[in-house]
């Protein structure tokens, strides 16, 4: 059994991640494409899946029972929308992804949301390595600001790029918000 259509799975769209206190982003515009990218696979049924972390840290705002652990408005799963919840950044590891999709027969994955270089990229390579075809839309996730490991402080940008760079034809394919909607069709 072959799902038609790809998979969209949203990473980690919660409060807290909007939240200032979460440093300097890029790509303002990510979740005006996630939610573009969550309208149409709406609209056509096809399976979507919303990943939220749950932190083993009390002093995390992704801890159970924080008001930044809560859904954003716009990313609030639907009745019949999948649910997976995580406390290490892959959304495949010690979870049930993987079996959901198989049992589907879905394939193929649209990976988007937060962070660009540790839930979307971990969970990318995982996709990938379990031999799911994956695509990553750059415009529809985004990345803070860090210090690299030389203590080279990193725009948000350059987290970003590098990221999508690992990925890029190892994992997954890294596309647009305008391609990923074309595999709907």
């Amino acid at each position: 059994m072959h799902n038609a259509h790809p998979a969209l799975v949203i990473i980690d769209m919660q409060q807290c991640m909007a939240s200032p206190s979460a440093g300097a982003r890029n790509n303002p515009q990510a979740e005006a494409n996630i939610a573009a990218l969550l309208e149409s696979w709406r609209a056509r049924a096809a399976p979507v899946v919303h990943v939220r972390h749950i932190s083993r840290s009390p002093d995390s705002g992704f801890a159970p029972g924080q008001p930044g652990a809560r859904f954003q408005s716009a990313f609030e799963p639907r009745p019949g929308e999948h649910l997976v919840e995580k406390n290490v950044p892959d959304a495949f590891l010690h979870s049930t992804l993987e079996r959901w999709l198989r049992v589907r027969g879905i394939e193929r994955l649209v990976l988007a949301g937060v962070s660009t270089n540790i839930s979307v990229e971990c969970s990318a390579r995982s996709a990938g390595n379990l031999g799911f075809a994956a695509w990553v839309p750059a415009d529809a996730c985004f990345a803070f600001a860090r210090q690299d490991h030389a203590g080279v402080a990193r725009s948000a940008d350059e987290v970003h790029a590098m990221s999508l760079a690992n990925l890029d034809g190892e994992y997954a394919t890294v596309t647009t918000t305008a391609s990923a909607l074309e595999l709907l069709r």
